[in-house]
């Protein structure tokens, strides 16, 4: 013989107000669901999450630090800071020598710095200088950044060619050396 089973309780079947709470409480969480990801879609479109209120990489930047971002990624350190010099050329060689000497490019390759002289007397000068200006150059540029300062006289005069010259002739340089 089987003995009998003892009687479960029954769950009371629900109804009415009950039947209607648990409705609205499954179809709350079916609408979270649904929000969630109506929001995700919403976030892919616009590129992903907005930037709230702490600072981020996706932040706007000052124009100074957007520059500084770029030079350093592009790797232009040395460019940038011997266009740098150039533009402070007086505060590094002195007003006097800055009157009669300008620097004229930068070979990268080569780290030489051209300068140009308004005589030859201020070539000779800058040449002599040379040396002690390539130290001051590094110091402020960083090690190797310039090895060799190239001096160059001051340009002659621009070479006429007209029907007033007589043919083979070099211009004024024929007469005087």
């Amino acid at each position: 013989m089987s003995e009998p089973q003892p009687e479960r309780p029954k769950t009371p079947e629900l109804s009415g107000v009950d039947l209607a709470r648990q409705a609205l409480v499954a179809a709350k969480e079916q609408a979270r669901a649904r929000g969630a990801a109506a929001q995700q879609k919403k976030q892919a479109r616009r590129g992903g999450l907005r930037s709230g209120a702490r600072a981020d990489g996706r932040d706007p930047l000052p124009l100074g630090a957007a520059i500084n971002r770029l030079i350093t990624e592009r790797g232009w350190e040395t460019p940038a800071a011997v266009g740098g010099v150039m533009g402070r050329w007086p505060q590094l060689v002195g007003p006097e020598v800055a009157q009669h000497c300008e620097p004229q490019r930068y070979d990268e390759d080569a780290r030489v710095l051209t300068v140009q002289c308004d005589s030859t007397a201020w070539a000779t000068q800058l040449r002599l200088l040379a040396p002690t200006l390539v130290a001051r150059l590094n110091e402020d540029l960083g090690h190797g950044t310039v090895k060799m300062i190239k001096v160059l006289g001051p340009g002659g005069p621009g070479r006429r060619y007209g029907p007033l010259r007589a043919p083979g002739s070099r211009g004024p340089g024929d007469t005087y050396g």
